[in-house]
Protein backbone atom coordinates (compact mmCIF):
# COMPACT_ATOMS: atom_id res chain seq x y z
CA UNK A 1 0.00 0.00 0.00
CA UNK A 2 1.49 3.43 -1.26
CA UNK A 3 1.69 5.95 2.20
CA UNK A 4 0.73 9.49 1.12
CA UNK A 5 3.70 11.62 2.68
CA UNK A 6 2.86 14.87 4.40
CA UNK A 7 4.58 18.43 3.35
CA UNK A 8 7.83 19.27 4.44
CA UNK A 9 6.52 22.21 6.07
CA UNK A 10 3.62 20.35 8.04
CA UNK A 11 6.81 17.57 9.19
CA UNK A 12 9.15 20.33 10.84
CA UNK A 13 6.11 22.23 12.15
CA UNK A 14 5.03 18.84 14.10
CA UNK A 15 8.78 16.95 14.58
CA UNK A 16 11.94 17.84 15.63
CA UNK A 17 14.95 15.93 13.59
CA UNK A 18 18.26 14.67 15.10
CA UNK A 19 20.62 13.68 12.45
CA UNK A 20 24.28 11.94 12.66
CA UNK A 21 26.60 11.60 9.89
CA UNK A 22 29.07 8.24 9.95
CA UNK A 23 31.84 9.09 7.33
CA UNK A 24 34.20 6.53 6.06
CA UNK A 25 37.12 7.97 3.86
CA UNK A 26 39.82 5.48 2.10
CA UNK A 27 42.98 6.45 2.80
CA UNK A 28 45.37 7.41 -0.13
CA UNK A 29 48.17 5.02 0.74
CA UNK A 30 50.04 2.88 -1.50
CA UNK A 31 49.47 0.01 0.31
CA UNK A 32 46.60 -1.49 2.47
CA UNK A 33 46.33 -1.74 5.84
CA UNK A 34 48.09 -4.37 6.98
CA UNK A 35 49.16 -5.84 4.17
CA UNK A 36 51.92 -5.05 1.03
CA UNK A 37 49.21 -4.74 -1.42
CA UNK A 38 48.42 -2.11 -3.46
CA UNK A 39 45.49 0.23 -3.50
CA UNK A 40 45.07 1.95 -7.30
CA UNK A 41 42.05 1.77 -7.65
CA UNK A 42 40.08 0.06 -11.02
CA UNK A 43 42.43 -3.00 -11.19
CA UNK A 44 40.93 -6.36 -12.61
CA UNK A 45 38.95 -7.91 -9.69
CA UNK A 46 40.61 -9.88 -7.31
CA UNK A 47 44.27 -9.16 -8.61
CA UNK A 48 45.35 -7.27 -5.61
CA UNK A 49 45.17 -9.43 -2.62
CA UNK A 50 47.36 -11.73 -0.98
CA UNK A 51 47.28 -14.55 2.10
CA UNK A 52 47.21 -11.45 4.85
CA UNK A 53 44.10 -9.25 2.64
CA UNK A 54 42.47 -12.91 1.84
CA UNK A 55 42.24 -13.89 5.64
CA UNK A 56 44.16 -17.55 4.93
CA UNK A 57 45.23 -19.48 7.80
CA UNK A 58 48.76 -18.42 9.09
CA UNK A 59 48.86 -14.81 7.64
CA UNK A 60 49.70 -12.03 9.90
CA UNK A 61 48.50 -8.32 9.59
CA UNK A 62 51.48 -5.44 10.00
CA UNK A 63 49.69 -1.98 10.93
CA UNK A 64 50.58 0.74 8.30
CA UNK A 65 52.33 3.86 9.79
CA UNK A 66 51.41 6.07 6.74
CA UNK A 67 47.83 5.43 7.85
CA UNK A 68 48.29 6.03 11.08
CA UNK A 69 50.09 8.94 10.25
CA UNK A 70 46.57 10.24 8.19
CA UNK A 71 44.20 9.15 11.02
CA UNK A 72 45.90 11.46 13.23
CA UNK A 73 46.19 14.09 10.64
CA UNK A 74 42.73 14.01 10.31
CA UNK A 75 41.77 13.84 13.99
CA UNK A 76 43.82 16.64 14.40
CA UNK A 77 42.12 18.98 12.06
CA UNK A 78 38.61 18.04 13.09
CA UNK A 79 39.84 19.30 16.67
CA UNK A 80 40.06 15.79 18.57
CA UNK A 81 42.35 14.35 20.98
CA UNK A 82 44.90 11.89 20.41
CA UNK A 83 44.56 8.96 22.45
CA UNK A 84 47.75 8.49 24.24
CA UNK A 85 47.27 4.94 24.06
CA UNK A 86 44.55 2.71 21.98
CA UNK A 87 44.38 -0.90 19.86
CA UNK A 88 42.88 -2.52 17.55
CA UNK A 89 39.66 -4.65 17.56
CA UNK A 90 37.84 -7.55 15.86
CA UNK A 91 34.77 -6.54 14.73
CA UNK A 92 33.04 -10.09 13.52
CA UNK A 93 30.59 -10.41 11.34
CA UNK A 94 29.00 -13.34 8.78
CA UNK A 95 29.35 -11.46 5.08
CA UNK A 96 31.32 -12.47 2.20
CA UNK A 97 33.10 -9.05 1.94
CA UNK A 98 35.18 -10.15 4.51
CA UNK A 99 36.73 -13.48 3.57
CA UNK A 100 38.00 -13.56 7.26
CA UNK A 101 34.28 -13.27 8.83
CA UNK A 102 35.90 -10.38 10.79
CA UNK A 103 37.21 -7.22 10.27
CA UNK A 104 39.85 -4.99 11.87
CA UNK A 105 38.56 -2.38 13.18
CA UNK A 106 38.49 -0.06 16.77
CA UNK A 107 36.00 -0.12 19.02
CA UNK A 108 36.13 1.39 22.54
CA UNK A 109 39.55 2.48 22.57
CA UNK A 110 39.27 4.92 19.20
CA UNK A 111 42.80 6.74 18.24
CA UNK A 112 40.62 10.05 18.02
CA UNK A 113 37.66 11.18 19.95
CA UNK A 114 35.58 14.02 21.21
CA UNK A 115 36.60 16.78 18.10
CA UNK A 116 34.59 19.41 16.29
CA UNK A 117 33.57 20.72 12.86
CA UNK A 118 32.21 24.35 12.36
CA UNK A 119 30.34 24.83 8.76
CA UNK A 120 29.05 27.64 7.59
CA UNK A 121 24.84 27.59 6.75
CA UNK A 122 23.27 30.83 5.60
CA UNK A 123 25.65 33.02 7.54
CA UNK A 124 25.79 30.64 10.70
CA UNK A 125 28.26 29.21 11.92
CA UNK A 126 26.94 25.61 12.67
CA UNK A 127 29.95 23.55 15.15
CA UNK A 128 29.41 19.98 14.65
CA UNK A 129 30.62 17.65 17.49
CA UNK A 130 32.69 14.19 16.21
CA UNK A 131 32.44 11.75 18.65
CA UNK A 132 35.63 10.02 17.54
CA UNK A 133 38.23 9.52 14.51
CA UNK A 134 39.00 5.52 14.09
CA UNK A 135 41.09 3.21 11.96
CA UNK A 136 39.53 -0.07 10.27
CA UNK A 137 40.13 -1.74 7.49
CA UNK A 138 37.63 -1.54 4.44
CA UNK A 139 35.78 -4.62 3.12
CA UNK A 140 35.77 -6.11 -0.57
CA UNK A 141 32.83 -5.52 -2.54
CA UNK A 142 30.26 -7.82 -3.87
CA UNK A 143 28.33 -7.55 -7.23
CA UNK A 144 24.54 -9.30 -7.30
CA UNK A 145 24.05 -10.32 -10.96
CA UNK A 146 21.19 -11.47 -12.86
CA UNK A 147 18.63 -9.00 -11.33
CA UNK A 148 17.07 -5.95 -13.00
CA UNK A 149 18.29 -3.96 -9.87
CA UNK A 150 21.78 -5.02 -8.43
CA UNK A 151 20.80 -5.60 -5.22
CA UNK A 152 20.78 -9.17 -4.02
CA UNK A 153 16.64 -9.46 -4.43
CA UNK A 154 16.31 -11.08 -7.46
CA UNK A 155 20.02 -11.28 -8.03
CA UNK A 156 21.08 -15.25 -9.71
CA UNK A 157 24.27 -14.73 -8.57
CA UNK A 158 26.72 -13.01 -6.27
CA UNK A 159 30.15 -11.91 -7.17
CA UNK A 160 32.89 -10.85 -4.65
CA UNK A 161 36.24 -8.48 -5.71
CA UNK A 162 38.72 -8.63 -2.65
CA UNK A 163 40.59 -5.66 -4.19
CA UNK A 164 39.49 -3.53 -1.72
CA UNK A 165 39.40 -5.24 1.33
CA UNK A 166 41.84 -3.97 3.56
CA UNK A 167 42.25 -0.63 2.02
CA UNK A 168 43.03 1.09 4.81
CA UNK A 169 39.53 3.05 6.36
CA UNK A 170 38.64 6.13 8.49
CA UNK A 171 35.63 6.23 10.05
CA UNK A 172 34.47 9.66 11.43
CA UNK A 173 31.15 9.30 13.42
CA UNK A 174 29.24 13.02 15.00
CA UNK A 175 27.64 13.41 18.03
CA UNK A 176 23.87 13.44 17.07
CA UNK A 177 23.05 16.55 15.97
CA UNK A 178 19.53 17.99 17.23
CA UNK A 179 18.25 21.43 16.76
CA UNK A 180 18.60 22.07 13.00
CA UNK A 181 14.32 21.79 12.57
CA UNK A 182 14.13 22.34 8.63
CA UNK A 183 17.79 22.46 7.81
CA UNK A 184 18.43 19.85 8.80
CA UNK A 185 19.18 18.05 5.32
CA UNK A 186 21.10 21.03 4.70
CA UNK A 187 22.95 20.87 7.77
CA UNK A 188 24.15 17.35 6.95
CA UNK A 189 25.16 18.50 2.96
CA UNK A 190 27.19 21.48 4.30
CA UNK A 191 28.78 18.76 7.08
CA UNK A 192 30.24 16.16 4.18
CA UNK A 193 31.06 19.14 2.25
CA UNK A 194 33.44 20.49 4.57
CA UNK A 195 34.47 17.73 5.84
CA UNK A 196 35.43 16.36 2.10
CA UNK A 197 37.39 20.05 1.72
CA UNK A 198 39.19 19.24 4.99
CA UNK A 199 40.22 16.04 4.45
CA UNK A 200 41.42 16.53 0.29
CA UNK A 201 43.37 19.92 2.01
CA UNK A 202 45.52 17.46 4.00
CA UNK A 203 46.19 15.02 1.23
CA UNK A 204 45.45 12.10 2.66
CA UNK A 205 42.80 10.96 0.10
CA UNK A 206 41.35 12.67 -2.65
CA UNK A 207 37.60 11.91 -1.14
CA UNK A 208 35.94 10.89 -4.74
CA UNK A 209 32.23 10.15 -3.76
CA UNK A 210 31.75 8.43 -7.15
CA UNK A 211 34.71 6.21 -6.71
CA UNK A 212 33.73 4.96 -3.03
CA UNK A 213 36.93 6.89 -1.08
CA UNK A 214 34.19 8.94 0.69
CA UNK A 215 31.20 7.29 1.36
CA UNK A 216 28.14 8.39 4.14
CA UNK A 217 25.69 6.62 5.98
CA UNK A 218 23.05 8.72 8.11
CA UNK A 219 21.76 8.44 10.62
CA UNK A 220 17.78 10.02 11.09
CA UNK A 221 15.07 10.45 13.54
CA UNK A 222 12.03 12.35 14.50
CA UNK A 223 10.43 13.41 18.00
CA UNK A 224 7.95 15.61 19.39
CA UNK A 225 8.81 18.79 21.15
CA UNK A 226 10.08 17.93 24.37
CA UNK A 227 9.99 13.89 24.14
CA UNK A 228 12.80 11.82 23.81
CA UNK A 229 14.56 11.68 21.07
CA UNK A 230 13.18 8.90 18.63
CA UNK A 231 14.50 5.91 17.17
CA UNK A 232 16.85 6.06 14.08
CA UNK A 233 17.57 4.71 10.99
CA UNK A 234 20.45 4.25 9.09
CA UNK A 235 20.82 5.30 5.67
CA UNK A 236 23.81 3.17 4.09
CA UNK A 237 26.41 4.22 1.29
CA UNK A 238 24.58 7.75 0.07
CA UNK A 239 27.25 8.52 -2.41
CA UNK A 240 27.03 12.17 -3.33
CA UNK A 241 26.43 15.33 -1.88
CA UNK A 242 22.59 15.86 -3.23
CA UNK A 243 21.89 12.61 -2.31
CA UNK A 244 23.31 13.37 1.83
CA UNK A 245 20.77 16.08 1.63
CA UNK A 246 17.89 13.72 0.08
CA UNK A 247 18.44 11.23 2.32
CA UNK A 248 17.92 13.46 5.95
CA UNK A 249 14.22 14.76 3.47
CA UNK A 250 13.11 11.66 2.09
CA UNK A 251 13.52 10.07 5.67
CA UNK A 252 11.99 12.89 7.57
CA UNK A 253 8.85 12.76 5.23
CA UNK A 254 8.83 9.07 5.49
CA UNK A 255 9.28 8.46 9.77
CA UNK A 256 6.75 11.67 9.57
CA UNK A 257 3.90 9.45 7.79
CA UNK A 258 4.48 6.23 10.03
CA UNK A 259 4.26 8.06 13.22
CA UNK A 260 0.97 9.93 12.23
CA UNK A 261 -0.38 6.78 11.14
CA UNK A 262 0.32 5.63 14.62
CA UNK A 263 3.29 3.50 13.51
CA UNK A 264 6.68 2.73 15.12
CA UNK A 265 9.96 3.62 13.84
CA UNK A 266 11.82 0.10 13.28
CA UNK A 267 15.75 0.80 14.02
CA UNK A 268 17.47 -0.91 10.53
CA UNK A 269 19.30 0.47 7.90
CA UNK A 270 18.39 1.35 4.56
CA UNK A 271 19.19 2.05 0.69
CA UNK A 272 18.89 5.48 -0.40
CA UNK A 273 17.74 5.18 -4.30
CA UNK A 274 18.95 7.88 -6.77
CA UNK A 275 16.27 7.83 -9.24
CA UNK A 276 13.79 8.22 -7.04
CA UNK A 277 14.99 10.18 -3.65
CA UNK A 278 13.59 7.10 -1.78
CA UNK A 279 14.80 4.98 0.94
CA UNK A 280 13.82 1.14 1.38
CA UNK A 281 14.66 -1.08 4.31
CA UNK A 282 17.71 -3.00 4.30
CA UNK A 283 18.52 -5.01 7.45
CA UNK A 284 17.63 -4.84 11.58
CA UNK A 285 20.57 -2.86 12.83
CA UNK A 286 23.38 -4.68 14.77
CA UNK A 287 24.55 -3.60 18.24
CA UNK A 288 27.88 -3.33 19.48
CA UNK A 289 27.07 -7.20 20.72
CA UNK A 290 26.02 -8.58 17.60
CA UNK A 291 29.42 -8.03 16.40
CA UNK A 292 31.36 -9.53 19.91
CA UNK A 293 34.34 -7.00 19.28
CA UNK A 294 37.44 -8.49 21.23
CA UNK A 295 40.85 -6.89 21.20
CA UNK A 296 42.99 -7.66 18.17
CA UNK A 297 45.69 -10.52 19.54
CA UNK A 298 47.96 -10.53 16.35
CA UNK A 299 48.35 -6.78 16.25
CA UNK A 300 50.05 -4.65 19.57
CA UNK A 301 48.35 -1.50 21.36
CA UNK A 302 49.45 2.20 19.60
CA UNK A 303 50.86 4.79 21.54
CA UNK A 304 51.40 7.56 19.94
CA UNK A 305 54.51 9.24 20.78
CA UNK A 306 53.34 13.17 22.20
CA UNK A 307 56.08 14.91 20.28
CA UNK A 308 55.42 13.22 17.00
CA UNK A 309 51.95 14.34 17.68
CA UNK A 310 53.01 17.72 18.21
CA UNK A 311 54.91 18.07 14.80
CA UNK A 312 51.69 17.15 12.83
CA UNK A 313 49.60 19.30 14.81
CA UNK A 314 52.35 21.85 13.49
CA UNK A 315 52.40 20.97 9.88
CA UNK A 316 48.77 20.98 9.67
CA UNK A 317 48.14 22.72 6.20
CA UNK A 318 45.56 26.02 6.19
CA UNK A 319 42.68 24.90 6.67
CA UNK A 320 39.45 25.06 3.76
CA UNK A 321 37.05 27.54 6.35
CA UNK A 322 39.64 29.71 7.02
CA UNK A 323 41.57 29.75 3.71
CA UNK A 324 38.07 30.56 2.50
CA UNK A 325 37.95 34.17 4.61
CA UNK A 326 41.33 34.68 3.28
CA UNK A 327 40.42 34.72 -0.36
CA UNK A 328 37.56 36.39 0.18
CA UNK A 329 38.93 38.79 1.73
CA UNK A 330 41.79 38.68 -1.70
CA UNK A 331 38.94 38.30 -4.13
CA UNK A 332 37.03 40.75 -2.79
CA UNK A 333 33.75 39.14 -3.17
CA UNK A 334 30.67 39.75 -0.85
CA UNK A 335 29.86 36.98 1.56
CA UNK A 336 26.74 35.82 -1.19
CA UNK A 337 29.09 36.15 -4.06
CA UNK A 338 31.82 33.59 -1.50
CA UNK A 339 28.70 31.48 -0.91
CA UNK A 340 27.89 31.23 -4.61
CA UNK A 341 31.84 29.84 -5.34
CA UNK A 342 31.08 27.40 -1.89
CA UNK A 343 27.97 26.04 -2.96
CA UNK A 344 29.20 25.65 -6.43
CA UNK A 345 32.41 23.54 -5.41
CA UNK A 346 34.73 25.86 -6.77
CA UNK A 347 36.90 27.56 -4.59
CA UNK A 348 39.94 25.83 -5.09
CA UNK A 349 38.92 25.61 -9.35
CA UNK A 350 38.65 29.31 -9.18
CA UNK A 351 41.84 29.22 -6.86
CA UNK A 352 44.26 27.44 -9.13
CA UNK A 353 42.58 29.30 -12.09
CA UNK A 354 44.10 32.79 -10.55
CA UNK A 355 47.57 30.82 -9.84
CA UNK A 356 47.79 30.14 -13.54
CA UNK A 357 47.05 34.30 -14.46
CA UNK A 358 43.73 34.69 -14.79
CA UNK A 359 41.95 37.24 -12.56
CA UNK A 360 39.76 36.50 -9.84
CA UNK A 361 36.30 37.92 -11.68
CA UNK A 362 37.20 36.25 -14.90
CA UNK A 363 37.81 32.41 -13.09
CA UNK A 364 34.51 32.87 -11.45
CA UNK A 365 32.71 33.96 -14.17
CA UNK A 366 33.94 30.77 -16.39
CA UNK A 367 33.68 28.57 -13.39
CA UNK A 368 30.40 29.57 -12.06
CA UNK A 369 28.64 30.27 -15.63
CA UNK A 370 29.21 28.34 -18.32
CA UNK A 371 31.28 24.92 -16.80
CA UNK A 372 28.82 25.18 -13.73
CA UNK A 373 25.64 24.76 -16.03
CA UNK A 374 27.38 22.26 -18.01
CA UNK A 375 28.39 20.28 -14.76
CA UNK A 376 24.42 20.76 -13.89
CA UNK A 377 22.98 19.21 -17.17
CA UNK A 378 25.87 16.21 -17.21
CA UNK A 379 25.30 15.12 -13.19
CA UNK A 380 29.33 15.60 -12.66
CA UNK A 381 30.95 17.73 -9.95
CA UNK A 382 32.87 20.59 -11.28
CA UNK A 383 36.20 19.36 -11.04
CA UNK A 384 35.03 16.77 -13.71
CA UNK A 385 33.26 19.03 -16.28
CA UNK A 386 36.17 18.66 -18.90
CA UNK A 387 38.11 21.64 -18.20
CA UNK A 388 41.26 22.30 -15.92
CA UNK A 389 42.21 25.74 -14.32
CA UNK A 390 45.03 25.98 -16.75
CA UNK A 391 42.88 25.63 -19.50
CA UNK A 392 40.47 27.93 -18.35
CA UNK A 393 43.39 30.39 -17.42
CA UNK A 394 44.45 30.22 -21.03
CA UNK A 395 41.12 30.66 -22.11
CA UNK A 396 40.98 34.13 -20.45
CA UNK A 397 44.51 35.35 -21.69
CA UNK A 398 42.82 34.79 -25.89
CA UNK A 399 39.99 37.13 -24.37
CA UNK A 400 42.60 39.48 -23.08
CA UNK A 401 44.47 39.37 -25.82
CA UNK A 402 42.01 40.18 -28.42
CA UNK A 403 42.00 37.18 -30.06
CA UNK A 404 38.54 35.63 -28.76
CA UNK A 405 35.41 37.66 -27.63
CA UNK A 406 32.81 36.07 -25.32
CA UNK A 407 30.86 34.19 -27.90
CA UNK A 408 33.83 32.75 -29.52
CA UNK A 409 35.68 31.80 -25.75
CA UNK A 410 32.67 29.98 -25.27
CA UNK A 411 32.90 28.13 -28.44
CA UNK A 412 36.28 27.36 -27.81
CA UNK A 413 35.34 25.85 -24.44
CA UNK A 414 33.02 23.42 -25.97
CA UNK A 415 36.00 21.95 -27.50
CA UNK A 416 37.95 22.24 -24.56
CA UNK A 417 35.13 19.96 -22.32
CA UNK A 418 34.94 17.65 -25.43
CA UNK A 419 38.49 16.67 -25.32
CA UNK A 420 39.39 18.55 -28.47
CA UNK A 421 42.78 19.87 -26.91
CA UNK A 422 44.12 23.18 -25.76
CA UNK A 423 41.91 26.80 -25.67
CA UNK A 424 44.75 27.37 -28.14
CA UNK A 425 44.80 24.69 -30.65
CA UNK A 426 40.83 24.73 -30.66
CA UNK A 427 40.78 28.30 -31.70
CA UNK A 428 43.65 27.72 -34.53
CA UNK A 429 42.33 24.15 -35.74
CA UNK A 430 38.60 26.02 -35.65
CA UNK A 431 39.58 29.27 -37.30
CA UNK A 432 37.65 31.00 -34.54
CA UNK A 433 40.46 33.79 -33.73
CA UNK A 434 38.77 37.41 -33.87
CA UNK A 435 39.50 39.52 -37.36
CA UNK A 436 40.48 42.92 -36.48
CA UNK A 437 42.40 43.11 -39.58
CA UNK A 438 40.47 46.30 -41.01
CA UNK A 439 41.00 45.14 -44.98
CA UNK A 440 39.28 41.94 -44.25
CA UNK A 441 36.32 43.44 -42.48
CA UNK A 442 35.95 46.95 -44.61
CA UNK A 443 33.87 44.99 -47.28
CA UNK A 444 31.41 43.47 -44.71
CA UNK A 445 30.67 46.94 -43.38
CA UNK A 446 30.53 48.28 -46.95
CA UNK A 447 28.10 45.31 -47.52
CA UNK A 448 25.83 46.28 -44.16
CA UNK A 449 25.81 50.09 -45.14
CA UNK A 450 24.56 49.27 -48.23
CA UNK A 451 22.20 46.55 -46.75
CA UNK A 452 20.31 49.22 -44.57
CA UNK A 453 20.50 52.77 -45.83
CA UNK A 454 18.21 53.54 -43.68
CA UNK A 455 19.99 53.25 -40.34
CA UNK A 456 22.88 54.64 -42.28
CA UNK A 457 21.15 57.44 -42.69
CA UNK A 458 20.48 57.87 -38.73
CA UNK A 459 23.81 57.54 -38.12
CA UNK A 460 25.03 60.16 -40.86
CA UNK A 461 22.13 62.31 -38.80
CA UNK A 462 23.66 62.09 -35.58
CA UNK A 463 21.95 59.27 -34.31
CA UNK A 464 25.83 57.23 -33.38
CA UNK A 465 23.79 55.04 -31.07
CA UNK A 466 22.23 53.38 -33.93
CA UNK A 467 25.62 52.00 -35.46
CA UNK A 468 25.01 49.24 -32.78
CA UNK A 469 22.53 47.89 -35.60
CA UNK A 470 25.29 48.08 -38.47
CA UNK A 471 27.66 46.24 -35.98
CA UNK A 472 25.31 43.41 -35.67
CA UNK A 473 24.76 42.77 -38.80
CA UNK A 474 28.97 43.24 -39.40
CA UNK A 475 28.90 40.37 -36.98
CA UNK A 476 25.97 37.78 -38.19
CA UNK A 477 27.64 38.21 -41.52
CA UNK A 478 31.39 37.09 -40.15
CA UNK A 479 29.77 34.41 -37.49
CA UNK A 480 30.91 36.20 -34.72
CA UNK A 481 34.30 36.79 -35.32
CA UNK A 482 34.46 40.29 -35.92
CA UNK A 483 36.12 42.38 -33.77
CA UNK A 484 33.07 44.57 -32.73
CA UNK A 485 35.00 48.04 -31.34
CA UNK A 486 37.16 48.01 -34.85
CA UNK A 487 33.71 47.19 -36.52
CA UNK A 488 31.90 50.35 -35.23
CA UNK A 489 35.12 52.37 -35.95
CA UNK A 490 35.19 51.09 -39.59
CA UNK A 491 31.71 51.96 -39.92
CA UNK A 492 31.63 55.66 -38.41
CA UNK A 493 34.61 56.31 -40.56
CA UNK A 494 32.83 55.30 -43.52
CA UNK A 495 30.03 56.81 -42.66
CA UNK A 496 32.01 60.70 -42.45
CA UNK A 497 30.79 60.25 -38.24
CA UNK A 498 33.07 61.55 -35.20
CA UNK A 499 32.91 58.60 -32.69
Amino acid sequence: MTTTLPAYDEVVARYEPVIGLETHVELGTNTKMFCGCPTDFGGEPNTRVCPVCLGLPGSLPVANKAAIEATIRIGLALNCSIAEWCRFARKNYFYPDMPKNFQISQYDEPLCVDGYLDVELNGETVRIGIERVHLEEDTGKTLHVGGATGRIHGATESLVDYNRAGIPLVEIVTKPIPGTSALAPEVARAYVTELRDVIRSLGVSDVRMEEGSLRCDVNTSLNKPGEEWGTRTETKNVNSLRSVERAVRSEMLRQAAVLDAGGKITQETRHFHEDTGDTTPGRSKETATDYRYFPEPDLVPLVPDTAWVAELKAALPELPRLRRKRIQQEWGLSDLDMQSVVNAGAVELIEATVAAGASPAAARKWWLGELSRRANETGVELADVGATPNQVAELQSLVDAGKLNDKLARTVLEGVVAGEGSPTEIMTNRGLEVVSDTGALTAAVDEAIAANPDVADKVRSGKVAAAGALVGAVMKTTRGQADAKTVRELILERLGVQG
